[in-house]
């Protein structure tokens, strides 16, 4: 009996002995882990919402596109007047949908940006004003956002302003050139469109 309470008690002091416990090295290494995780978690978050924001912008930019267009004008006024409120419902919806990726800046970068959005601005109030010479500006400014070799000169102005924002500002920087330059596009063809059917009248009249 007494030999079994022995051996019972080596046992016991054998199993503490040698029983693995975890280090505070331990510990950290695994929390670490878990940050290292987390990181890779919260970065596909970002990109899935900046992906999310953009498509948003693409609805809206193709609704107003549609809204604005040639073939708007070209149907009748019942069928107008419905396209017009689908049109308008959907805008509200998809307006509804809030997404806010925030970017991290230091001073450097939110002056940049400032100073980025001011140039932007001045030539958008332009537009109206002088088509033409606002497009050639936006296009020179969008040449500064590209690695490929532009078709423009660069306004190399800008482009050293656009490479002391934060990489996420020069991207949305870019994306709203190209949504710029598209829209100055579709209200060039909607203009010519306009145009050539005034020149057309005086024809189709003479003919009756």
């Amino acid at each position: 009996m007494s030999q079994a309470k022995i051996q019972a008690k080596l046992n016991d002091v054998t199993g503490g002995k040698f029983k693995r416990t975890m280090s505070m090295a331990d510990r950290a290494g695994q929390l670490l882990s878990n940050l290292d995780q987390l990181e890779i978690r919260v970065e596909a978050l970002r990109e899935t919402a900046s992906a999310i924001e953009q498509e948003r912008e693409c609805i809206l930019e193709m609704i107003q596109s549609l809204q604005n267009s040639q073939e708007m004008h070209n149907i009748s006024a019942g069928e107008k007047e419905e396209l017009t409120l689908t049109a308008e419902r959907l805008m509200g919806r998809t307006l509804s949908v809030e997404i806010n990726v925030g970017t991290i800046r230091n001073s450097q970068q939110e002056e940049a940006l400032h100073k980025a959005t001011s140039i932007i601005d001045e030539i958008v109030q332009k537009l109206l004003v002088d088509m033409t010479e606002s497009r050639q500006r936006l296009l020179a400014l969008h040449s500064a956002c590209v690695t490929e070799a532009p078709e423009v000169p660069i306004d190399q102005k800008f482009q050293a302003i656009v490479i002391s924002c934060a990489l996420e500002d020069q991207k949305k920087i870019k994306r709203r050139l190209e949504m710029l330059l598209r829209n100055v596009g579709n209200a060039e063809k909607n203009i010519k469109i306009m145009d050539h059917q005034k020149l057309e009248e005086p024809k189709a009249n003479g003919s009756q």
